[in-house]
C-alpha cells in the first residue's frame, strides 16, 4: 500500500480541493478512475485493446481489471485474457463511508452522514462466488482495496423521503485504509482467524470474524471448493470444517484483525 501514490492519483482526478461540482462528470466513475491511476500512473497503460476486449490496465506483461461488482460479467474477459496473461481483479470495498444526498432538480447537497457500517474484505466473497470456477487458475489474483469514501445518492427513490430505492450517483475516495491481496490458496487463510477451534462451523467463523452468517457460509463454501478447508461432519444441523493447508508465515494473518478494526 502506497498512501502517497494514492493521494497523487486522487488529486489528479478530483483535485486537492475535492470540488463536489465535478462529481459525476467523468467518463467513468471516480473511484474507478482514481484506482486506475493509483495502480498504473502511466496513462499509456490505460484502456488497451487486447483481442476483442479492452483491458483497464495493460502493463505489457499483465492485465489489471478494476471491477466495482457483478463479477459474472468478467467471465468472457477472463476466458480470453487468462489464456495469454496474468490477470489481477481489483475490487474496491468501502471501508468507512459518508452518505451525501443530492436533489436532482436543484443540485442541492445534504450534509454528509457517516454510515454505521464498516466494510471489510469479507464482502468480496459474494463476488468471488460468481466466478468460483476461475478461482484456482494459476494466473488469476485479486486485490481488495479498502477505501474510505463519500457516496453521493440521488433523491429519486419511491419512499416519502425519496431515499428508499434511490440510485447511487458517484463515490469519491477519501483515503486508502488497506489492501488485501490474494495471490494463491495460502492467502485465503487470512480470512480464518487463529482463534478458530480445530473443528469449527460457519457460526464460529461469523462470530469470531464479526461477519454475517451468510457471508461466513459463502466464504467457507469457496474455501472448501479450493481445498483450503474441508467438511468433516456435523454439529447439530451445522457442518463442521477444518483447515487443510498449513499456515504460511508470509501471509497476513493480522489482516483479519485489522479489517475488523
Amino acid at each position: 500500500m502506497d498512501e502517497k501514490r494514492f493521494e497523487e492519483a486522487k488529486n489528479k482526478i478530483i483535485g486537492k480541493s475535492k470540488n463536489r461540482e465535478g462529481i459525476g462528470t467523468l467518463k467513468e466513475k471516480t473511484v474507478h478512475a482514481v484506482l486506475k491511476y493509483y495502480y498504473a500512473p502511466d496513462e499509456k497503460m490505460h484502456e488497451v485493446p487486447i483481442g476483442h476486449y479492452v483491458a483497464d490496465i495493460y502493463t505489457g506483461k499483465a492485465i489489471l481489471e478494476i471491477q466495482n461488482g457483478n463479477f459474472y460479467k468478467m467471465r468472457s474477459k477472463l476466458d480470453a485474457f487468462l489464456k495469454e496473461y496474468p490477470v489481477t481483479i481489483i475490487y474496491p470495498i468501502p471501508h468507512k463511508k459518508w452518505i451525501i444526498w443530492m436533489d436532482e432538480e436543484t443540485g442541492e447537497l445534504s450534509p454528509k452522514r457517516k454510515s454505521p457500517l464498516t466494510g471489510t474484505a469479507y464482502k468480496a466473497f459474494a463476488e468471488l462466488y460468481r466466478i468460483k470456477n476461475y478461482l484456482d487458475h494459476e494466473r488469476l489474483r485479486f486485490i481488495f482495496p479498502l477505501v474510505d469514501m463519500e457516496e453521493y445518492r440521488l433523491l429519486n427513490g419511491w419512499s416519502k423521503d425519496r431515499k428508499k430505492g434511490s440510485c447511487r450517483f458517484d463515490r469519491l475516495p477519501v483515503a486508502l485504509f488497506d489492501e488485501v491481496v490474494i495471490d494463491g490458496k495460502d492467502d485465503y487463510l487470512q480470512f480464518l482467524p487463529d482463534r478458530l477451534p480445530d473443528a469449527f462451523t460457519s457460526k464460529d467463523l461469523a462470530k469470531i470474524a464479526k461477519i454475517p452468517i451468510k457471508t461466513a457460509r459463502t466464504a467457507l463454501h469457496i474455501m472448501t471448493c479450493l481445498g483450503v478447508t474441508e467438511q468433516i461432519g456435523k454439529s447439530g444441523k451445522s457442518y463442521l470444517y477444518r483447515i487443510l493447508i498449513g499456515r504460511n508465515p508470509k501471509s497476513g494473518f493480522n489482516v483479519v484483525e485489522r479489517i475488523n478494526g
